[in-house]
């Protein structure tokens, strides 16, 4: 070779390195960012809000007359037996003579309990022959299934109406009992000073039956006093039989349906409750918010479905968090909501296709607090960027900084 051609050749060797250092050196480097990928499974949207517990069912006791209510030795928490557990002493004052009126409301009002405890027992054999149904339906959907004419859930659904019918039946009893003790409240109205039921009465003081079976709730006055017809002295109820009370927005509670599922959270324990909506109340109330807002809010009662010794520890006003399930899909394809942005009117988020970073519309569906459902724009594993940053563009080269399968 020639020095001239050996010259040429190494000059244009050196062109090539020095061209090929400043492409390299300007060339621009991919942006790092992070990773998901669209997936299909199942998926939630519920809302949430604090709400409280309480006894389904609460008896209160109040004085069936005026007079001397003597110190109440009964605490909230005493176990207690309907129609046989004493829970207070009331010394009755002498009656007064009742003028035509008061003599005439008092007549009508005896007349008015004896006719709702005849109605108390008129739902008692209601609710019994109701039950007596629900038994032979039962043991009619054991047989069926036995020989394989019905499914299981239909049995079940059976197993529950008896379980429903049996404690309406045990409420109707209870409410009967009450109606009864009303009765005789009114009764105890018509006596007269001179009658021998009220000097009788007068020199013994009269025992305060508790009217079901439970726990003392609440003792609303413990000390002895002088106490008027009608005041409240006790609240007795079922601990075991308790309810949620969660007040929503009625905004989010018509999306809630009657039996949608839903969990209990920050209730003292480690894992969350299971329960179930029972009912939409029909009138929403209006309530003040923290910040000086007016809400329109509406009752909704859960029933706890677990069993009663995951949760014995919770009793009467605890504090819980609901999350009420709205929507569910066993099988939804959905991309992380920090991977999807509003770009104009509709929303896109930044599908990766060959390294590169492509703008891509999204329409999407339901949403929760971690996915979205993916209506159209995207594919089942395709890789997305999280959280973009104003660097990546439509077309930029991405790499990968940390991936989130």
């Amino acid at each position: 070779m020639s020095p001239v051609r050996r010259r040429i050749l190494i000059w244009s060797t050196l062109g090539a390195l020095v061209a090929s250092g400043l492409v390299w050196s300007f060339w621009p480097e991919p942006v790092q960012v992070n990773m998901a990928r669209v997936t299909r499974g199942p998926m939630q949207v519920s809302v949430s809000d604090e709400g409280r517990t309480r006894v389904r069912e609460v008896y209160r006791v109040s004085a069936p007359v005026s007079g001397q209510l003597l110190r109440i030795d009964k605490h909230a928490g005493d176990n207690v037996v309907g129609g046989e557990t004493v829970v207070g002493d009331l010394l009755p004052t002498a009656p007064s003579f009742l003028d035509v009126r008061s003599r005439a409301q008092a007549e009508a009002a005896v007349k008015s309990a004896e006719a709702a405890k005849d109605l108390a027992a008129a739902e008692v054999r209601r609710a019994k022959a109701e039950q007596a149904f629900a038994v032979s339906d039962l043991k009619r959907a054991r047989a069926l299934v036995a020989g394989g004419a019905i499914s299981k859930a239909d049995l079940e659904h059976a197993e529950l109406a008896y379980a429903t019918k049996a404690a309406q039946g045990a409420s109707a009893e209870a409410a009967l009992k009450v109606k009864d003790f009303d009765l005789q409240t009114a009764k105890a109205l018509l006596m007269n000073p001179g009658s021998t039921a009220a000097s009788a009465r007068q020199a013994a003081s009269i025992a305060l039956l508790a009217p079901v079976s439970g726990q003392v709730l609440r003792v609303l006055h413990e000390s002895e006093a002088a106490v008027a017809a009608g005041t409240p002295l006790f609240e007795i109820g079922d601990p075991k039989d308790l309810e949620v009370v969660v007040e929503l927005i009625s905004e989010d509670a018509v999306s809630i349906r009657q039996g949608a599922p839903a969990t209990l959270t920050d209730w003292g324990g480690t894992t969350p409750l299971k329960a179930r909506v029972r009912l939409v109340e029909p009138s929403g109330f209006t309530k003040i918010s923290a910040l000086g807002v007016e809400e329109q809010r509406v009752n909704v009662l859960l029933d706890i479905v677990e069993p009663h010794s995951r949760w014995a520890s919770v009793a009467d006003g605890f504090r819980v968090v609901a999350h009420i399930v709205i929507w569910q899909s066993e099988n939804a394809l959905q991309v992380p909501i920090s991977a999807i942005f509003r770009n104009g009117a509709g929303w896109a988020a930044f599908a990766v296709r060959n390294g590169h970073a492509r703008l891509t519309a999204v329409r999407i569906g339901h949403v929760n607090d971690e996915t979205a459902e993916v209506l159209a724009g995207l594919k089942k594993d395709e890789p997305v960027i999280v959280h973009p940053s104003d660097r990546v563009r439509n077309g930029v080269r991405v790499e990968v900084r940390s991936a989130s399968e």
